[in-house]
């Protein structure tokens, strides 16, 4: 009775889901159409018609092919759950194993399941990099470089990946009712040491930072970094150019290990002051304390969610509602732990989805406040000039859908910020 009505809750809220996201996408899709034809009043100096048209073109591209995504990945989630594929992998996985060790059929089947379900994105991910982005001029990945940095991810994901499976698996299998609070320590010790080796053992796996060779601008940003009191352990340019025409700018590391990163396709578009004004603004969210704020969150939510877990692995309805028949699982004597992540990980975007737009909300107040920041400590007529630029240069639009911003968009648009920066210049 249980897991009907969990059944049926589960394909509500799906449907719901659904039905949100094709209304979103079909008002963003027709908003960016309908303003096409002219460059907004404000941006009609400085962007081309030819350059506004391509953001338009792009927007709707990427909409069109997020919403045939969306229904591929609800028809794998279906699959997955209430038509029975994740009960069918487990006992087939069970069948070819045997009943040796408990703990290796369990990391088994989040692996298998991992390969499976990255195959089935494969295709995605490929058109996305060599249509989709190849269209309009972004991508500039060889493929054989697609398929490198595929086969890196998954030797890293696996090397990282699997010890901590392992450790959680442990966890819940042996430390009792409270496992999902160790768990908890687990994964935020995890979460912290990732942010530490990210800048130095990871990311260089895959691009090439070599240091910012340009003293003026080296001495220029040392200026700014030493008058809003930021040390950092190095300026540093990255190959973003072998994968992308996009460009960025961030910084990565954690404590001590703070370093400035620069897309080399950055740099070579924006004047020095632009530059300033660009990390100015990235500052803005160190000395702001929204990194640490969003770590917080972060860890929070996640032991919550953890909780939750906790709760739901020991409620046969949970399975039952999920396409999974505890009977027959009972039969193989392995343990459910690791169908439970899973299960849980597959289920938890359909619920959490209509809770999107407050970390919307929270994400653009951080980034007018960052943007007031820069205004402060830089002028604020070069953050302008630095934005319009790259949103020229990535082909975002100036005219999405109000209620669609509003709902998925961690940026404000582009009209809104840029009449607040000059609200601050004034």
């Amino acid at each position: 009775m249980y897991s009907l009505a969990f059944s049926i809750l589960f394909v509500s809220v799906l449907v719901l889901t659904l039905a949100v996201r094709f209304w979103l996408a079909s008002r963003q899709i027709r908003h960016v159409l309908a303003h096409r034809a002219a460059v907004p009043a404000e941006f009609a100096e400085k962007i081309p018609l030819a350059a506004h048209q391509k953001a338009a073109d792009y927007t709707v591209a990427k909409t069109k092919f997020g919403l045939l995504s969306l229904l591929i990945n609800s028809a794998v989630l279906i699959g997955f759950t209430l038509l029975g594929g994740l009960q069918w992998l487990a006992l087939h996985l069970n069948e070819w194993m045997g009943s040796g060790s408990p703990m290796l059929y369990q990391i088994g089947l989040i692996a298998a399941f991992a390969v499976i379900s990255g195959l089935i994105d494969l295709p995605f991910d490929y058109y996305r990099q060599f249509v989709l982005e190849q269209r309009f001029g972004f991508n500039t990945m060889a493929r054989k470089l697609f398929f490198t940095d595929m086969l890196k991810g998954v030797g890293l994901g696996a090397a990282i990946g699997l010890p901590l499976i392992w450790v959680v698996l442990t966890l819940m299998a042996k430390s009792g009712d409270l496992w999902w609070l160790y768990a908890w320590f687990v994964w935020s010790g995890f979460q912290l040491l990732m942010m530490v080796l990210f800048p130095t053992v990871i990311a260089p796996l895959f691009n090439k930072f070599t240091p910012l060779a340009d003293e003026a601008l080296k001495s220029r940003i040392e200026g700014l970094m030493q008058r809003v009191g930021f040390a950092s352990k190095g300026l540093f340019v990255m190959d973003g150019s072998k994968r992308s025409a996009h460009g960025n700018a961030y910084f990565s590391g954690f404590g001590a290990n703070k370093r400035i990163v620069f897309f080399d396709t950055l740099l070579s578009r924006l004047a020095p002051q632009e530059i300033e004004a660009v990390l100015a603004h990235e500052l803005g969210h160190f000395k702001l304390k929204h990194i640490v704020k969003r770590i917080a969150m972060m860890f929070a939510v996640s032991l919550g969610f953890l909780a939750l877990l906790g709760y739901l692995k020991t409620q046969p309805w949970f399975y039952g509602g999920l396409g999974i028949d505890p009977v027959a699982l009972a039969l193989t004597g392995q343990p459910t732990d690791a169908l439970a992540l899973l299960l849980f990980m597959l289920v938890l975007p359909v619920f959490t989805f209509l809770l999107g737009p407050l970390t919307s909300l929270s994400s653009r107040k951080h980034e007018f406040e960052a943007d007031a920041f820069a205004a402060t400590h830089t002028q604020a007529d070069d953050l302008v000039s630095a934005l319009v630029k790259m949103y020229e240069d990535n082909a975002s639009t100036l005219t999405p859908d109000p209620l669609h911003s509003a709902f998925y968009d961690s940026h404000p648009p582009a009209s809104v910020r840029i009449r607040h920066l000059k609200g601050a210049s004034a």
